[in-house]
């Protein structure tokens, strides 16, 4: 069960998400409905841990285990979902994953609305032409950050 509920003000997410960089590109994903990309990641499962939790997900979405790098954001996300307008209180946190050889990866992920999801990686040094979620993927920080930062964004 993900660890999601919905209150009288809105809906509340916890998340990760995954931060995965090669040959100056980053992979992310994107479907047929919604007109931006966004993380690898997806929700956290009631009594799971955060690093349980991104490896499964990146598992799920293209076919590798992957290992953990190191944490590098936490991020709270406070946003209006359309059409519905459902308010959405979401905190996610993303990890970077450690590179691998093989990058042989298999896009076999749905959306919770069954709309099935496809890998792209994304160059960096052209990325700000693109529409990402979370919008620091942007930041040219993303490759060079060795901390973990606190990113608050309010729609």
């Amino acid at each position: 069960m993900d660890c999601t509920f919905k209150t009288r003000q809105g809906k509340f997410n916890y998340r990760v998400g995954a931060i995965i960089i090669y040959n100056n590109k980053v992979l992310m994903v994107k479907n047929s409905r919604d007109p931006y990309y966004y993380s690898v990641g997806g929700r956290v499962h009631m009594n799971e841990s955060m690093e349980d939790a991104i490896i499964r997900e990146v598992y799920e979405e293209t076919g590798v285990i992957f290992e953990i790098d190191r944490m590098g954001y936490i991020h709270e996300n406070f946003f209006v979902l359309e059409p519905n307008g459902e308010k959405y209180h979401e905190i996610s946190i993303y990890y970077y994953m450690k590179a691998i050889n093989n990058y042989n990866l298999i896009s076999k992920s749905l959306t919770e609305d069954g709309i099935e999801e496809s890998l792209e990686w994304i160059p960096l040094n052209d990325i700000k032409n693109y529409k990402v979620y979370p919008q620091f993927f942007k930041d040219a920080q993303l490759i060079s950050n060795q901390n973990v930062l606190h990113i608050i964004d309010r729609e």
